[in-house]
């Protein structure tokens, strides 16, 4: 989950524009994943059967969205890191503590929470514990079933992040090679190991380093996107969400087309980076790990709902209002002071650290 610009500023560097926009449609994106997507299964499916057909297509896809959190990302990082100067060897630490500021600290305390809650569950092993750590849940059988699930997509940021870094820090030839290669090897798979449906395990690091590496190509043509016309934009977008390639992943399309032109849309569209949008994308990563512990109790003490769509939509609507309720809680008391913390310990660190380096 990528964060707000004043969050992801490198240590000294001076604040770039807020893109506040993008920070409301990664709040709609997580309301997405959590509340049409993973939401579903507190119902029957004859409680679904007469689902209008957009509610259809997130039941289906919702899950691609989280394709979307890694082309914001992508985006928003070559808008922070690369004005200016760039990200130069000197400023890495900043720009590691930053990412374990925003993370980690959440990530931990769900996965504690969560390894008390679900003790029982057979996926929830001492060695998932230790990959979740670590950072490295993504790449631990079954991911997106172990602890708290959507956690996966953490660790394939955290790959972006590293890669990007390094890159970056060795210059901007090494950066645009590094963007190219992830680009061309993420596409490579798609066409050539790409399955219908979905999602499957095999396509969350390609899908990831294709979204973050493309959000900054989109990034550096910024200009000359500017000029596209709406109509064309929109046209991609319809484009890619209804594409079916077969017996091929149409997920392709999605990260392709539609997602970039829904990103591009969304930076002409205003009343996106209005008070409530911004107030939704600032909680977007606290609605992504806490909507899942709280889908799993809900499991666990009630019966999936029947009753045809007025249930759905009730049911939906309640479960959204505890998750923004505890995520503005959880968000306030602990993520921010959370962040706060680290970095102010990376700031004595480093005024104790400089007088013995001179």
């Amino acid at each position: 989950m990528s964060e707000t610009l004043a969050e992801q500023q490198p240590f000294g560097h001076e604040p770039a524009a807020r893109l506040t926009q993008l920070d409301g449609l990664r709040g709609l994106a997580a309301c997405g994943v959590a509340f049409l997507y993973h939401a579903q299964s507190l119902f029957t499916a004859s409680a679904l059967a007469g689902a209008p057909r957009l509610l259809v297509w997130f039941q289906t896809w919702g899950w691609s969205l989280v394709d979307l959190f890694f082309l914001i990302s992508g985006y928003v990082f070559a808008h922070v890191y690369l004005h200016g100067e760039g990200l130069t060897r000197d400023k890495l630490g900043g720009f590691a503590v930053a990412r374990i500021a925003r993370l980690y600290p959440l990530h931990l305390l769900m996965l504690c929470l969560c390894a008390v809650l679900f003790a029982g569950d057979p996926a929830n092993t001492g060695f998932a514990f230790v990959a979740h750590l670590l950072m490295l849940q993504a790449f631990v059988q079954p991911v997106a079933h172990t602890f708290d699930g959507p956690s996966w997509s953490i660790s394939v940021e955290m790959v972006c992040y590293v890669l990007f870094a390094l890159a970056a820090a060795r210059g901007p030839r090494v950066l645009r090679w590094v963007t190219g290669l992830a680009i061309l090897a993420a596409l490579a798979h798609f066409l050539l190991q790409g399955r219908p449906g979905g999602p499957w395990v095999g396509d969350s690091v390609p899908s990831g380093l294709f979204g973050f590496f493309f959000g900054q190509v989109l990034w550096r043509l910024r200009g000359r996107l500017a000029r596209t016309p709406a109509a064309l934009l929109a046209c991609l977008l319809v484009f890619g969400l209804a594409l079916d390639m077969g017996r091929m992943s149409s997920l392709l399309p999605l990260i392709l087309y539609a997602w970039p032109a829904l990103l591009l849309l969304t930076l002409r569209a205003r009343w996106m980076g209005s008070a409530p949008m911004r107030w939704l994308g600032d909680r977007s990563y606290t609605i992504y790990l806490v909507h899942f512990p709280l889908l799993l109790l809900a499991e666990r003490w009630w019966t999936p709902f029947d009753g045809g769509m007025a249930t759905v939509w009730a049911v939906t609507a309640a479960f959204a209002a505890v998750v923004l309720l505890v995520s503005d809680v959880c968000y306030r008391l602990f993520e921010m002071p959370a962040r706060r913390a680290v970095k102010a310990a990376w700031e004595r660190h480093r005024h104790i650290a400089t007088p013995h380096a001179a």
